[in-house]
């Protein structure tokens, strides 16, 4: 085996250019398919970052009519919706999975909030005591709730900074008086996410997907919910899971606890309605959506790489050819050989070692243009890019099978010629 690798890579380096235009097929396509898979594991990589976030494992439960969030900005509260119990609580941040688990009422869109002559466009939030944990915050200006502030119906209020940005220009908003539906609710804090994470934005469509609210956020005691919006109005549930992979098992399991209770209340009503417009809880798979974007990103990119493969395949024709020709030149030297005792096996392994090893370097300076390309893309386009070493094993593996596959016929010829026929050749 060594001795034929030695005779291969001395017959491409007495053949330079012939050698290497016929290993270019393979370069280009080896060097398209891997710069392709890079951008591709790139783009799935961002977009599920982009959705889940940096290490948060958050999953959020919430009130659904039919296939669609019920929203309270622009929708009464519905009928038969029990208020979540404590039994209810405790099952939930009990489940296998779950780190913690909060409950919270919200508004999308607030359109009665105002501090002075400023106008809110966030989102509210009427928060327990188990929120910031879960949702990873942490107060960076002033204070946060009190316990007693959790429990009682105190007029406080801590916002995010895109919230204060909103209403308050880049000045402190600690101490300040902000009208929420006609209440005074005093600014007591600013709140900030633990491990903030900005998606990557590269087009319009981007920013629809994964900014959310753009307005900021707002944050109030559940217990003076009240107070600005509506007595035992239905709550939402955030889980933190204790890891990424365990997010759907965590949110499903909470939301049947909450349907549970849901459909009991629903058979004591008496009351019953088809599956447009049922109510219901449902979690937000967001691995779900991110396999699904991955999915719509890679079936174009599947495309390209079948158009690349055609490069390997009309390499791997070029690969025969020059291999039938070098057997043609090659003739009386396989003669001699047979002549002196040399097995047919023995003349097939030689051909094909030549052509694998042909085909193998092809493979080798195309993974190496691939990276390169791959990376000039991420830097010209701005598109992620991810370098899988799957892909390249696998790149190399395959230039091999491809010489060995159209060296076969070559190699065949070579082994079977006539020893004499061979000698007499000229």
């Amino acid at each position: 085996m060594l001795e034929n690798i030695r005779l291969s890579l001395q017959g491409i380096l007495s053949h330079k250019v012939r050698s290497i235009l016929t290993m270019l097929g393979i370069i280009i396509g080896i060097a398209a398919i891997i710069a392709i898979v890079s951008t591709i594991k790139g783009t799935n990589e961002q977009i599920k970052n982009n959705l889940i976030g940096s290490g948060n494992n958050t999953v959020n439960i919430q009130l659904y009519q039919g296939e669609s969030p019920y929203d309270f900005s622009y929708q009464s509260a519905p009928d038969g919706v029990p208020v979540v119990s404590d039994s209810i609580r405790s099952q939930i941040r009990d489940l296998e999975n779950v780190e913690s688990a909060s409950f919270y009422r919200t508004r999308s869109y607030c359109e009665n909030v105002f501090y002075e002559n400023s106008q809110y466009g966030g989102a509210m939030y009427g928060i327990d005591d188990a929120y910031f944990d879960t949702a990873g915050y942490q107060i960076q200006q002033g204070r946060g709730f009190s316990q007693t502030e959790y429990t009682d119906n105190r007029k406080v209020a801590i916002l995010d900074n895109t919230a204060v940005k909103s209403l308050f220009a880049g000045t402190s908003p600690i101490g300040k008086t902000v009208d929420i539906n006609g209440e005074p609710f005093t600014v007591i804090g600013v709140a900030i996410e633990t491990n903030p994470f900005e998606p990557v934005i590269n087009s319009v469509e981007d920013y629809w997907t994964y900014m959310g609210t753009s307005g900021g956020k707002m944050f109030i005691p559940a217990k003076s919910w009240p107070i600005a919006y509506a007595y035992d109005e239905p709550e939402n549930c955030l889980c933190r899971a204790s890891d990424t992979d365990s997010m759907p098992t965590a949110g499903k399991k909470a939301a049947d606890l909450l349907n549970s209770a849901l459909q009991t209340q629903t058979a004591a009503s008496g009351s019953d309605s088809d599956s447009s417009t049922k109510i219901q809880y449902q979690s937000e798979d967001l691995l779900k959506q991110a396999k699904s974007l991955q999915k719509l990103s890679s079936s174009t990119n599947t495309m390209l790489i079948w158009i690349a493969s055609i490069s390997l395949l009309v390499g791997g024709i070029g690969v025969m050819n020059i291999m039938l020709v070098s057997v043609t030149e090659r003739t009386r030297e396989i003669g001699l050989k047979k002549a002196i005792g040399a097995k047919k096996g023995s003349i097939l392994a030689q051909f094909l070692t030549e052509a694998s090893v042909l085909t193998s370097i092809g493979g080798v300076i195309g993974v190496g243009i691939g990276i390169g390309l791959a990376q000039l893309i991420s830097k010209v386009a701005s598109v992620p890019v991810a370098i899988s070493s799957l892909s390249i094993v696998v790149s190399v593996v395959f230039s091999m099978v491809v010489g060995i596959v159209f060296g076969l016929i070559p190699s065949v010829k070579a082994a079977n010629l006539n020893p004499i026929d061979a000698l007499r050749y000229e």
